[in-house]
């Protein structure tokens, strides 16, 4: 069996596009959809409330374009919004979330440090990951706003970047971390400077390959993957300023990008579908967890 529907990626912003990169070196057959939510960017100091309703509404667009599995390219939003994802969509939807299994394995020094979002730091998924895997090493967790701001304005060696990188990553450092945990998708993109500023001596984790790998076995799993002599193909979407957003993200991508605008409908702060909004207002879990507020 096989699929040429598109596989659809959204984050808050361009930071995705790391996860993006390894999904298309791993899956080169399939077709796929990114949606960049810049217009509402970053999530990272966002309610959970608003996370949840853009991330509904991005998985409704992606739907609507025939998208057979979607992945939130994006720790804050994966924290905040794949159980609702899950609950109202019956297609594949793949999450990401901060390497602290790997990365409390391979540490030597027994100290691992973890760049995230305030959002990702706050959240019971993040509290249960390091309640199962943090016992084994310290764990210190940095939250690090303004970083993925720095990305999505394209500024990925300046003087702001640096700035705050050296005031987050040095008490790390100090503390003798060998490990550093990228915890959002944007932070990728700053490993030159953040390997420069650690040193050659720590490891730093992306889980953006074990999600491509993920994709790809649930892919195949359910007879979803496209026919290997497919010839793939990309396509871009944003709710934000269409000139500034293709600039970073070809820079990014290193390549040309031909950039389209989200429909109204979805491009709006309080956009929600009436279809999703039907399904939350009938489901018991998703009222309980409060996800209109």
């Amino acid at each position: 069996m096989s699929s040429d529907q598109p596989v659809g990626v959204f984050d808050s912003g361009v930071g995705g596009l790391s996860v993006f990169q390894r999904i298309r070196a791993n899956l080169p057959y399939e077709r796929l959809l990114y949606v960049a939510d810049s217009g509402h960017a970053p999530y990272g100091n966002k309610p959970a409330g608003f996370i949840v309703q853009r991330s509904l509404a991005i998985t409704e667009f992606l739907l609507e374009q025939g998208a057979k599995a979607v992945v939130a390219a994006c720790n804050t939003a994966t924290a905040a919004a794949i159980v609702p994802l899950r609950a109202h969509f019956d297609i594949p939807i793949i999450g990401i979330e901060p390497a602290v299994k790997p990365a409390v394995a391979m540490t030597r020094s027994g100290v691992v440090g973890i760049l995230a979002t305030g959002n990702t730091v706050r959240s019971d998924k993040f509290a249960h990951l390091l309640d199962q895997h943090g016992h084994r090493a310290r764990v210190l967790v940095q939250p690090c706003p303004g970083l993925a701001d720095c990305v999505e304005q394209g500024d990925l060696n300046g003087s702001r970047p640096r700035a705050l990188l050296e005031r987050y990553l040095m008490p790390l450092l100090s503390a003798g971390a060998d490990t550093l945990v990228l915890g959002c998708t944007h932070y990728p993109f700053l490993t030159p400077l953040i390997q420069e500023l650690m040193g050659p001596e720590v490891a730093i984790l992306d889980p953006s390959p074990a999600v491509a790998r993920h994709l790809r076995h649930r892919l195949a799993v359910g007879g979803l993957l496209a026919d290997h002599n497919a010839n793939g193909g990309e396509r871009y979407f944003t709710s934000g300023e269409l000139e500034p957003t293709a600039g970073v993200m070809a820079r990014l991508l290193t390549e040309s990008v031909n950039l389209e605008v989200l429909p109204e409908r979805f491009r709006s702060a309080e956009a929600l579908p009436a279809s999703s909004l039907s399904r939350l207002q009938n489901d018991p879990v998703a009222t309980s967890q409060s996800i209109l507020a």
